[in-house]
């Protein structure tokens, strides 16, 4: 056992998400709005349907494949943590710290931007308001659209919201 782990023995998690949370959890993490955006630059790229379906086909597979390799890391190393673990062990502590840091800094940010930005384009269909032709005001030189706002609010919502904790 690593001298990573050393100390943390007897202590567990709570276990406060059930069945439904942690599946809606996952689809959620996994489907996003990236099926609802990537899908138009496929289709343009691929030229068919037919082409676009097997495009998705394929990446559901390698997909596949990627649950079930990260199912069998977790089962060899049941500890929180997750990709960093994995990291750490493989390589050294640097690398796992290093893509820690980087999956806070850059990754998930980046993450919960685009999807801000696709809630916030995506509600401009339903409330025309909202979109990004709307500009509210200019800010340093800079024009500040409805739709900004509406993705800078949902992140701060959600934020909001998840620091609360599950319950």
């Amino acid at each position: 056992m690593s001298e990573h782990r050393e100390g943390i023995e007897g202590r567990e998690f709570k276990r406060e998400l059930g069945l439904l949370a942690s599946t809606m959890l996952v689809v959620g993490s996994m489907v996003g709005s990236g099926i609802f955006i990537v899908s138009a630059d496929i289709a343009r790229t691929v030229g068919s349907p037919g082409w676009l379906l097997l495009v998705w086909v394929i990446t559901g597979a390698v997909t596949v494949s990627a649950a079930l390799s990260y199912g069998e890391l977790a089962g060899m190393m049941p500890q929180a943590g997750g990709q960093y673990v994995y990291l750490r062990e493989a390589y050294n502590p640097l690398i796992g710290f290093l893509y820690g840091w980087t999956m806070f800094l850059v990754i998930q940010s980046g993450t919960i931007a685009a999807v801000a930005v696709a809630f916030a384009k995506y509600s401009a269909v339903f409330f025309p308001s909202l979109g990004e032709k709307q500009i509210l005001f200019t800010l340093i030189g800079r024009p500040v659209s409805a739709a900004q706002l509406v993705a800078i609010a949902s992140v701060l919502l959600l934020t909001w919201i998840n620091v609360r904790g599950v319950h």
